[in-house]
């Protein structure tokens, strides 16, 4: 092993083709193609122009989007609903994950790269992981409660009981937070001679040489699993269930657009992050089967940073469906901006909405009086 295809962490050369990196960051592998090492400069400048711009426009986007939704929900907080109280915990989560991106945006700008140390590496990184969990994790509590209450007619939350649904997002946060506990432990600032740069990536050496491999793989499947795979299957089910039902039943034609809201936004979900997870599987694979070459971990790596970035835009997507399904929310959204004065812009949206028919989640469940839709 030559000397140059190293990489340097706390002082130590360590062999770069055994060094993972975790799923949401740059994920690197030691290919060679004659031998030579991968030349990594046309990803680094592709990614120095491509991540901080797009990053930049999502950070503000998502920002007054999610921050409108939460003023719109602190604002009638005494009449709020579950499905409400599940929204309002999913537009924290956005929040905090677009809170870090101008830190990663900072990383690939800077031909240093990551310059803030591995204090804040582990915090930007374990917000990160604990927004992007919990999210995923929300949604498929909506729509368990959407399965019990439209096929089996069960209230599995109500506002009579709303320590319930407090309890589940309260569970939802801290399962998060544990799952956190990888990033906590292995994320650090190192440099790496490749890229000629410094990174915020785990470090799978802390236990050992023979360690790496295990550690890497599970931190993977378990993101991979949990983050996606399970809570994705929980989804589909329901909606499944809930779409047969409404297709065969006695349900009135407003019934069975009862629940589209929440169907747009777990689609939307599955649209920005499937590519992503896929990408991840398909370098798992990839690299354990040790057919990787120059050429392919380069076209990989730039795939994941796009899919990366579109994971991101999910972020400031939900506002913008609300927005535009939900009449509930362009009706709040109107009285703010009448209340602001913006006469012209209230006035159109009056307009969007006499012309639409009022949605409801359910005739019957808790969730029609959804102040988000």
């Amino acid at each position: 092993m030559m000397e140059d295809e190293k990489i340097t962490v706390r002082g130590e050369d360590l062999d770069w083709s055994d060094l993972y990196e975790n799923y949401h960051y740059s994920d690197s592998n030691g290919s060679y193609e004659g031998g030579d090492i991968c030349d990594l400069t046309e990803n680094v400048n592709f990614e120095a122009v491509f991540i901080p711009v797009l990053y930049s426009m999502v950070f503000v986007v998502g920002l007054l989007g999610n921050g409108l939704l939460l003023g719109i929900l602190a604002r009638s907080r005494k009449t709020w609903s579950v499905t409400d109280t599940f929204i309002l915990h999913l537009g924290v989560a956005d929040i905090l994950m677009l809170v870090t991106l101008p830190i990663w945006a900072v990383q690939y700008a800077q031909s240093d790269g990551w310059t803030f140390g591995t204090p804040l590496c582990k915090i930007a990184g374990s917000v990160f992981t604990i927004n992007f969990y919990s999210g995923i994790l929300l949604l498929a509590c909506i729509s368990l409660d959407r399965y019990l209450s439209i096929v089996h007619a069960t209230q599995m939350y109500s506002r009579k009981k709303p320590w319930v649904v407090q309890a589940s997002c309260l569970m939802v946060w801290c399962f998060s937070l544990l799952l956190s506990i990888i990033d906590w432990i292995f994320l650090e600032d190192v440099f790496d001679e490749r890229r000629v740069r410094r990174e915020c990536v785990p470090n799978y050496y802390k236990f050992g040489e023979e360690a790496v491999y295990n550690w890497r793989l599970a931190s993977r499947m378990i993101y991979l699993i949990v983050g996606f795979v399970l809570p994705s299957g929980v989804m589909i089910f329901c909606y499944s269930c809930i779409l047969h039902q409404l297709s065969y039943g006695a349900q009135s034609h407003q019934k069975q657009r009862a629940f589209k809201v929440i169907v747009a936004v777990v689609v939307v979900f599955f649209i920005c992050w499937t590519p992503y997870n896929f990408t991840i599987l398909v370098e798992t694979i990839h690299f354990d089967n040790n057919t990787e070459t120059c050429s392919g971990t380069t076209s990989l790596e730039k795939i994941k940073t796009v899919t990366t970035c579109v994971g991101f835009i999910h972020c400031c997507l939900n506002p913008i469906l609300y927005a535009f399904v939900g009449v509930k929310f362009r009706r709040q959204l109107m009285s703010i901006l009448r209340s602001l004065g913006c006469k012209v812009a209230s006035a159109r949206i009056q307009s969007f909405v006499s012309n639409r028919r009022s949605s409801m989640w359910s005739e019957s469940a808790d969730t029609s009086h959804s102040l988000a839709i």
